[in-house]
């Protein structure tokens, strides 16, 4: 599966100047949301990453995303691999988990994303799970930015990889993009302002 020529057909491999929730500058950046748009897409995708998860030999019982950009992959992910779904979500800048969602103790989550970068908002929502008794077994995002290591596809682990270094992180496809704090950001001392990506049609 070529995840790079999906993202492209599906006009969600963007190149500009963006400014990234870490508040670092890139070039490039991927708009999951326009190739989860398409649910026959979506479904061929996340029942790929199922299997891939399957294959591991990694057993889980739930799936956990934190919202908003990891709804639509972990519940597709859940459907896939027929299991629950639940969601966290920012209560005044606190992921916390909500709507009447219960977690079981010993109950085996993976936690999904769209995409990883670091993994912050991944690992937010796997300590609300093991803090309600849950166990969580693993992670899983349609693409990874490269900063983590992935268990089915040969990569690096960069410093600023957040996830823990014992649990499994399983992704379609990995992406190095080039990533720059703003006072060093070379597309920024050509005179390019950076853009939040989804604001002027982005």
């Amino acid at each position: 599966m070529n995840l790079e020529q999906i993202y492209r057909e599906a006009g969600a491999y963007l190149e500009g100047h963006f400014l990234l929730s870490s508040g670092n500058h890139s070039q490039f950046y991927l708009q999951s949301a326009k190739v989860l748009e398409n649910p026959e897409l979506a479904g061929k995708l996340s029942d790929e990453l199922a299997s891939v998860i399957v294959k591991s030999g990694v057993e889980f019982d739930s799936v956990c995303s934190p919202a908003l950009g990891g709804v639509l992959a972990g519940y597709e992910l859940a459907r896939a691999a027929k299991k629950r779904f639940i969601f966290t979500e920012r209560v005044n800048k606190i992921m916390s988990l909500r709507r009447g969602f219960e977690v079981k103790k010993g109950e085996r989550f993976i936690i999904c994303e769209d995409i990883i970068t670091t993994g912050g908002s991944a690992l937010e929502s796997a300590r609300i799970i093991e803090e309600l008794g849950g166990v969580v077994v693993g992670f899983a995002a349609l693409a990874n930015r490269g900063f983590c290591s992935l268990a089915n596809i040969n990569s690096d682990r960069k410093p600023e990889c957040k996830l823990p270094f014992n649990k499994p992180l399983f992704a379609l496809g990995n992406f190095k993009f080039e990533i720059y704090e703003p006072s060093d950001c070379p597309l920024c001392k050509n005179g390019s302002e950076a853009i939040k990506p989804g604001s002027r049609g982005n």
